[in-house]
């Protein structure tokens, strides 16, 4: 089997689930300290964010939904300032406002590895060629895999 990143794509559950748990322990802060929004949602329920401390608090954090972005467009979900912001993706908006979408310099990193492993699993390698086919208009995610 080939592998981009084999230590992350091999790593045991355990070191997965303390990886996955960091990464929501600072999501969430980042969310708490950053967008107004969802930091009222947690403090109507009385979670802080150093409540969270394992994946299996997941189930405790407060929903988000889809007019939630519509209510605080344009960039009102955005959890850090706009001069970090390198890149903006956005949906049509043919059901209102349109979704919006913001990208730091690490986020297009993420995104980078991400479609890379996807791709290697699938058997993609340097020799081929890739279509990308997405829809633009209605899944950003289209625009990622760009």
């Amino acid at each position: 089997m080939k592998y981009f990143n084999e230590a992350m794509e091999t790593m045991s559950i355990e070191q997965r689930r303390e990886l996955q748990g960091a990464r929501l322990r600072d999501t969430v802060s980042r969310m708490y300290a950053n967008v107004p929004l969802y930091r009222n949602r947690m403090m109507a329920q009385g979670i802080l964010p150093d409540d969270i401390k394992t994946i299996d608090d997941l189930h405790t954090l407060p929903f988000l939904y889809k007019d939630d972005l519509r209510d605080t467009y344009p960039y009102g979900m955005f959890a850090v300032p706009m001069k970090d912001v390198v890149r903006i993706h956005a949906s049509s908006g043919s059901t209102g406002k349109p979704t919006v979408v913001g990208y730091t310099a690490n986020d297009i990193q993420i995104w980078n590895e991400c479609m890379a492993r996807s791709m290697v699993m699938g058997g993609v390698s340097a020799d081929d060629i890739v279509h990308v086919s997405y829809g633009y208009g209605l899944f950003t995610g289209g625009l990622g895999g760009h």
